[in-house]
């Protein structure tokens, strides 16, 4: 007997699961295309006992107490408040910029003139954005902007998304702000945590209920059928009309008639070295090196006693193709509107549930996804 049928095993898909089952006693099967549960925030032991991510850096933030109260019911937590810095020409500085990264850049009276702008400039404020900034009249601020823009921002962000800057959505300027003030966490959320143990083995408890049950290296694609006449996505060997959950691609599911939903996708070179530390923090960005973005030290994320050997992934964006994996949907005008398109087509399909980062074309946080499979739940229930 199955109730429901989701394809993918990461965030939203196995958020919906654990709810329906526990909550509704649905039977749900979940379709799992990769040899392995969590999706992106898969993470495993190496051959010298340090976690890693596979798919890249993940530390969970957020500041909605629902989220968190509701995430903390599944396995062990600890508090975990992430560091970054930021190669700036040779000088390793506080990501966000901060009080301290200026001390780090200018001379002291310099140094001092900025800071003293910014606090009065932007008064009571803890951060401000680098578009802010950059349209400030105030000359000082405006040029120490322009100073960020040039060696960071810029560089960073055609690195990362393969296009200008001018021609990304500004929301992704937004993201990442300056600080008014020597604080250098990267987030500021309330609630910062990991899981203990890591995060595939979160993922096991949320996914460990009778009523769960988990089918990997299974592609759903080769099963789904949409019948635009009936309005329903038909899956091969399962109940006709059955409510499906889909967390995939949506351009994919409709066999790419629309043309390709643009992706950037990652490479990522792991580095034994046998140090103690790698890095002053996890996460160090490198806007103008070559190829890669960031290196990450996992050993730091977060730290684990293992003395002698360390563990660091460096980080190269790329286009998406067949052999890669998509990552991040590229917030353009132009891809929107394709992604309409597709959401258009399927808004009648009445069995179907579209969730995720890939099926809804949109970047989430993990506290992003969660809310987005809560609101989800709600329309199955």
């Amino acid at each position: 007997m199955c109730d429901c049928i989701i394809v993918g095993s990461g965030f939203c898909g196995s958020v919906i699961a654990r709810r329906l089952a526990e909550e509704h006693n649905k039977k749900v099967v979940i379709l799992e295309r990769r040899n392995h549960i969590a999706g992106n925030m898969y993470d495993e032991l190496d051959s010298n006992n340090i976690l890693y991510q596979k798919y890249g850096p993940h530390i969970f933030h957020t500041n909605r107490h629902d989220v968190y109260s509701w995430l903390i019911q599944y396995g062990e937590w600890e508090p975990f408040k992430l560091r970054c810095m930021v190669d700036m020409d040779g000088v390793i500085v506080p990501s966000p910029f901060n009080f301290k990264a200026i001390d780090m850049m200018y001379p002291k009276d310099e140094a001092e003139k900025i800071k003293q702008e910014l606090n009065n400039y932007y008064s009571e404020r803890k951060k401000v954005t680098i578009v802010e900034m950059l349209e400030c009249e105030n000359p000082i601020i405006k040029s120490y902007a322009e100073m960020l823009f040039e060696i960071d921002y810029r560089p960073y962000t055609s690195k990362q998304w393969g296009i200008p800057p001018e021609e990304i959505d500004i929301n992704v300027l937004k993201r990442v702000p300056v600080l008014l003030s020597y604080q250098d966490a990267y987030f500021d959320d309330i609630y910062q945590i990991m899981p203990k143990g890591g995060f595939t083995n979160f993922f096991s408890k949320l996914l460990d209920h009778p009523n769960i049950t988990v089918i990997l290296n299974s592609d759903a694609i080769s099963i789904i059928k949409i019948d635009i006449n009936s309005k329903k996505l038909i899956l091969k060997d399962y109940p006709d009309g059955i409510p499906v959950i889909y967390t995939g691609a949506i351009d994919e599911l409709l066999n790419y008639k629309h043309g390709y939903l643009p992706y950037r996708s990652l490479r990522f070179e792991y580095q034994t070295v046998k140090i103690n530390s790698f890095q002053d923090a996890p996460v160090v960005a490198y806007p103008k090196a070559e190829g890669y973005t960031r290196i990450t030290e996992y050993k730091k994320l977060p730290p684990q006693e293992v003395d002698g050997v360390t563990v660091v992934a460096l980080e190269y964006p790329l286009p998406y193709n067949e052999s890669n994996e998509p990552y991040y949907p590229i917030p353009t005008d132009a891809n929107f509107l394709l992604h309409q398109l597709y959401l258009k087509e399927l808004q009648d399909i009445n069995n179907l549930y579209l969730c995720g980062r890939l099926a809804d074309y949109k970047y989430y946080n993990m506290d992003d996804a969660i809310v987005r499979a809560f609101d989800v739940y709600k329309e199955i229930i």
